[in-house]
């Protein structure tokens, strides 16, 4: 690992009281209310178990969605779908914190798990405090006090703030879950073995963390950038090409356009190595698929994919690539007419012989949607939180664990 932490063969479990952080932030089916995914929930499933089988008792903490948007609803879907990958019974808790929450965090016996209610809910989670300011708050105080070891294991969220990634530091002592710790050590693993030609592809919509990323790749000596997505649509517009309002307007709503003068100096300055659609799939007003180049933008209708040309430009630098790098889907892939060019590329990789590595939560769904996750050498759910540790830049999740090794030291 870059840095010492403390792992779950650090600490006494038999009798102790956990307060484990997960990300179980699921995609949701906005008809059902259902959890469509159970990727992430899986993932955490390993440190849950471990330690219910050494008779620790479980508190687990999550949370889903965004105050504000669609899916910021309750964990009582994420408990059951726990349970049944456990094979053993999860409690639903029905608040954050609270005398009932409180009750049966003490009640709780040996190997008993329970999951409390998603802790976006309460509003001292999201407030932009260091770990001392939040280990001040209510939320974790009242927490702390009935628990005796914090486990962070939760790398995908370790890059915020937030009073349950980092408020306890102070009060217990914080240790790696085993899928933060293997995360960490796979990370800094494929980092020092990055073979030439090093190829990166840039999809998805996280472009305020890719633009910083295509300086770091830059600065790594990246041989070529292929983008997609609505990082691809980006691009496109920050080159000087006319995408039209359609597709401005959702760049708009995703926050993205005001990246697009950063994005065109960097397009300016490294234009040979990054690789911009050369034609694109738009959804006409039945829903079929229509491509266009993009010499004929600007389209009415709203990029979904990139098109055939571009999918046979791309495949033929994957044949060329011993490193590639894949965050984010090229397009709508969740949508048959539009899942072309995600499948194809990702596809292709899968069958290189290319060290390959993917992140976050969408491309790691469109992987398991097409049955390459296991063709992959490495995927993480992290996004944001892998962009900026491949960066080395210092998350605030890993160092509060850094701080609680340092004085937990026996």
């Amino acid at each position: 690992m870059r840095q010492q932490y403390l792992t779950l063969d650090d600490v006494d479990t038999i009798g102790k009281t956990f307060l484990i952080r997960t990300d179980m932030n699921s995609p949701i089916d906005m008809k059902t209310g259902k959890v469509k995914s159970d990727i992430r929930i899986k993932l955490h499933a390993k440190t849950i178990r471990e330690l219910s089988d050494k008779g620790a008792k479980i508190v687990v903490l999550a949370h889903q969605g965004r105050k504000g948007d669609l899916d910021f609803i309750p964990l009582r879907d994420h408990s059951e779908i726990l349970e049944r990958i456990l094979s053993r019974s999860v409690k639903y808790v029905k608040e954050v914190i609270g005398d009932n929450a409180f009750q049966e965090i003490r009640d709780l016996k040996s190997g008993e798990i329970i999951i409390l209610e998603n802790i976006r809910f309460h509003p001292d989670e999201t407030l932009n405090n260091n770990f001392k300011e939040h280990g001040k708050s209510g939320l974790i105080r009242n927490l702390a006090e009935l628990a005796d070891i914090f486990v962070l294991d939760a790398f995908s969220v370790s890059h915020r703030s937030h009073a349950s990634v980092i408020g306890f530091t102070e009060l217990l002592p914080c240790v790696a879950g085993r899928a933060m710790e293997t995360e960490l050590r796979i990370i800094d693993q494929i980092t020092k073995e990055i073979k030439k030609p090093f190829l990166c592809l840039l999809g998805g919509s996280k472009v305020e963390k890719g633009s910083d990323f295509i300086d770091f790749l830059i600065t790594k000596e990246v041989d070529l950038i292929l983008s997609g997505g609505l990082a691809g649509n980006l691009l496109l517009y920050a080159s000087g090409i006319d995408i039209g309002k359609t597709n401005l307007e959702i760049l708009e709503k995703k926050w993205l356009l005001e990246h697009s003068k950063r994005m065109a100096k960097v397009l300016d300055q490294n234009s040979e190595k990054i690789k911009l659609p050369i034609d694109v799939a738009v959804k006409s007003k039945n829903g079929n698929r229509k491509e266009q180049d993009v010499s004929e933008l600007p389209s009415e209708y709203p990029i979904y994919d990139i098109g055939s040309k571009t999918i046979m430009n791309y495949i033929k630098y994957i044949k060329k690539a011993k490193t590639i790098f894949v965050i984010g889907p090229l397009g709508v892939y969740e949508e048959e007419n539009f899942s072309k060019g995600t499948f194809e590329v990702f596809n292709e990789i899968a069958k290189s012989n290319a060290l390959s590595i993917a992140s976050g939560g969408h491309t790691v769904e469109a992987l398991k949607i097409f049955n390459l996750v296991d063709e992959f050498t490495y995927t993480s759910i992290a996004g944001g939180a892998f962009l900026e540790y491949m960066m080395g830049k210092k998350l605030p999740g890993t160092e509060c664990l850094r701080i609680s090794a340092e004085k937990n030291k026996s």
